[in-house]
């Protein structure tokens, strides 16, 4: 063991140690800059050792030892906890062998979701659960909350927002920062509540009048940790930028302004951030070229643009409001691909031969001006009546226009065919008017001017990624881990009794086969709700995991580097190789962490968009207690099952202890409550009409009832293996791969004469 790893062992030892980032640990060993890879070196290996482990927020601490658990929290309505081990297999296997029961007295001030060191106990539970007690919070999920004001008895106090704290937080004498009763506030936790003492808390901000306008949106921002405004630092590197930038200047990049370039965006997009051009050759091969925004060039590494940019991770889209990962002279303007407009990007050039199979692929930074700027609704007539559009749009923009949709679809057929996932659950769009209030909502349209643009982003990334994985660059990888086997073996018992057989749990084939036969009969939500039940999530990681739902060994997120922070590692790389430079390489540690923090803060940012959804959403129903709904059940669990309305999606529980007609059984397997005496059969998907009973939206809180039980289907016929129906919904389990909100597109070229991706000239070989 080398001097350093034990002075980094001894700090982690401490007795006064507290979880820091190996950032601040390095600062207290006085780590030198000689001496940094070879620390991180230490960290990577102790933690992949077992012997240290690295918390959500990238903060160190040495493994439990005997008698000891390290897990997060998870309270219960009784007031009690769980803690779920840091250990503990993600297979599935029943949560009473691993998760330890935690008593309301033992959990001392511990909250949910916080990381504790937990001291086992003797004592056991019915079944032979682990209990324990609560000896040390490592690291607070939060310590600011959000909530709604109020004063009793001279005393100010504020209910937080949510089911986490039952009792109100003491925030001292009333009147600070001017808060009124009904207002909503943030506060900093000075001490948290424990089963012997009340929580104490100081106000920090004055949000607003609960349910004024703008505020639902603070509030959330605000709970979840969001960064909102740009520091003065910030805007001035980025103005700074936007002075520097001189479209007249090309330096060394290949010259595409003479290209016919198109971009297909929303019609409501505000920045364009990828671009395709595409040719055949006289062999009769697409010569296509996907062109991303060059963010890189605008956001030095080390800067305060970059170092903000990391800190977002992710732009964060809201119900009407979007806080982008970066200022808006960048994102709206230098890197924002307008049509007529010289700007940098970066390209991947992607050969595929008449067949659709790649021949291989290469990079170069360039610069280009796009011909056309089409909305996704522009698209398909131009294809469908091509000569309607003859004097309208220029010849060589159409004829464009026709070759992507000619490829695209050649392309989809090949992914699919090659054992590509896609799920059959439309996406739902919350409809709003000129004040922000509901006024109902629609699904999404997803045509196949969108599957043009989706096959092409993600033909970009896949190259991009064969490209550094065939030079042994360390990357910012976007993985999908393969589900775990008890999971598969779940949704295939579940099919079974739905009357779907599913032979090979394993094949992906067999999996899209299953989900094509069901789509448009009445199991078609049953199905797709427990299949992505069975998936793990996807992240970011430079481990080579590949990406299940794609069925890809090397994938990353390359085409959206205005919104997406892993984009942006990988546009640098991929830079410095079309320049003909080495790539400066961050270690396997750095790489781990980055992943970490990445995925951290894309997750954050879904569930502020969930949030403030839901939040909506109640909002809309709290004047309509007592009336009824059409809904479908998207989760059953002992307690009773969740509901979502079909034409306003509101999601509710219904109790169990409200069907009153008779005593349910559930059953884990088949997702399902079942009558002892009626035989009444409630499970995932069935549609259902409910009556709504509560509404609470400081406690996120929608109570339902059943009006009438799910009406039975007829008998159900296993699918033919042979069966197809192209595939609907959303692409690859929710891994859009243009990373805006249901843009679809991957992005990507280095410029040489022999391309690095294997397999040139060749068709690709079969898949395990």
């Amino acid at each position: 063991m080398s001097q350093l790893e034990n002075q980094i062992i001894e700090h982690l030892s401490g007795p006064n140690y507290k979880p820091i980032e190996s950032g601040a640990i390095a600062k207290k060993l006085r780590v030198t800059k000689k001496d940094m890879s070879k620390f991180n070196g230490i960290i990577a290996s102790l933690v992949a050792a077992g012997k240290v482990r690295e918390g959500k927020k990238g903060r160190l601490q040495l493994k439990a030892g005997d008698g000891f658990v390290t897990g997060i929290v998870k309270k219960i309505s009784s007031g009690a906890a769980f803690v779920v081990p840091n250990d503990r297999p993600a297979d599935g296997s029943d949560r009473k062998a691993h998760d330890v029961y935690i008593s309301e007295r033992d959990l001392q001030d511990a909250q949910s979701g916080d990381e504790v060191l937990v001291r086992l106990t003797s004592e056991r539970r019915g079944g032979g659960q682990r209990c324990g007690r609560i000896d040390k919070v490592l690291e607070r999920s939060s310590s600011i909350f959000v909530g709604t004001y109020l004063e009793v008895d001279g005393q100010a106090f504020v209910r937080i927002d949510g089911t986490a704290f039952q009792a109100d937080i003491h925030v001292g004498d009333p009147g600070a920062k001017g808060a009124q009763p009904d207002d909503k506030v943030v506060i900093e936790m000075l001490r948290f509540p424990s089963a012997s003492r009340v929580g104490e808390a100081v106000l920090t901000e004055v949000l607003g009048k609960r349910g004024d306008p703008g505020v639902d949106t603070m509030s959330v921002v605000h709970g979840l940790g969001i960064p909102y405004e740009f520091s003065e630092d910030v805007l001035e590197d980025a103005r700074h930028q936007a002075e520097m930038f001189d479209e007249t200047d090309f330096g060394d990049r290949l010259d595409l302004t003479k290209e016919t370039i198109v971009t297909i965006d929303p019609a409501s997009a505000r920045d364009f951030d990828d671009a395709i051009s595409l040719r055949r050759d006289k062999r009769g091969h697409w010569q296509l070229g996907v062109h991303i925004a060059d963010v890189a060039h605008f956001v030095p590494v080390g800067g305060a643009l970059d170092d903000s940019a990391k800190d977002r991770g992710t732009s964060t889209y809201l119900p009407r409001h979007v806080i982008p990962m970066l200022p808006e002279v960048i994102s709206n303007g230098l890197a924002s691909l307008q049509e007529g407009q010289v700007r940098y990007t970066k390209s991947v050039f992607i050969e595929f031969d008449e067949k659709g199979f790649p021949q291989g692929a290469e990079v170069a930074n360039t610069v280009i001006k796009v011909s056309k700027r089409f909305a996704y609704e522009e698209v398909m007539p131009v294809v469908n009546a091509p000569g309607n559009y003859r004097n309208k749009v220029d010849t060589k923009v159409v004829q464009l226009v026709l070759r992507m949709h000619e490829l695209a679809m050649l392309l989809r057929r090949i992914r699919f065919a090659d054992g590509a996932l896609q799920m059959g659950i439309p996406e739902v769009e919350i409809d709003f008017d000129n004040d922000g209030n509901i006024t109902g909502a629609h699904e999404r349209h997803h045509d196949e001017s969108h599957e043009i643009i989706e096959e092409f982003m993600l033909a970009a990334n896949i190259a991009v990624a064969q490209i550094l994985t065939a030079k042994d660059i360390p990357f910012l990888r976007r993985t999908h881990a393969t589900p775990d086997e008890l999971r598969l073996k779940g949704f295939q018992e579940f099919c079974a009794g739905l009357g779907y057989e599913l032979d090979k749990f394993q094949s992906r084939r067999e999996i899209q086969s299953v989900i094509n036969s069901v789509a448009g009969e009445p199991e078609e939500r049953a199905v797709n709700f427990a299949l992505l039940r069975a998936m793990k999530q996807a992240e970011y990681s430079p481990e080579d995991f590949g990406h299940y739902a794609l069925n890809e060994d090397h994938y990353c997120h390359f085409t959206s580097p205005i919104r997406r922070y892993p984009d942006l590692t990988i546009h640098r790389l991929i830079g410095d190789l079309a320049a003909g430079k080495s790539p400066k390489m961050a270690n396997m540690g750095e790489l781990l962490q980055l992943g970490k923090n990445c995925s951290t803060t894309e997750r954050r940012a879904e569930k502020a968009e969930r949030e403030l959804k839901r939040i909506k959403l109640l909002r809309y129903l709290e004047d309509k207690v007592g009336e009824e709904m059409d809904a479908f059940i998207t989760g059953v669990e002992n307690f009773g099952m969740f509901c979502q309305g079909i034409k306003i999606p509101a999601e509710g529980l219904v109790h169990i202890s409200s069907l009153a007609d008779d005593f349910y059984n559930y059953n884990q397997t088949t997702r399902t409550l079942t009558g002892d005496r009626t035989k009444s059969e409630y499970r995932l998907g069935d549609t259902v009409k409910v009556v709504v009973v509560n509404v609470d939206v400081d406690r996120r809180q929608l109570d339902l009832r059943i009006v009438s039980p799910p009406s039975k289907p007829g008998k159900r016929r296993a699918p033919v293996a042979t069966k197809k129906s192209k595939p609907q919904g959303k692409p690859a389990f929710g891994d859009k791969p243009r990373g805006s909100k249901g843009k679809g597109k991957p992005k990507g070229p280095e410029k040489s004469s022999k391309p690095p991706v294997k397999g040139r000239g060749k068709k690709p070989r079969k898949r395990k």
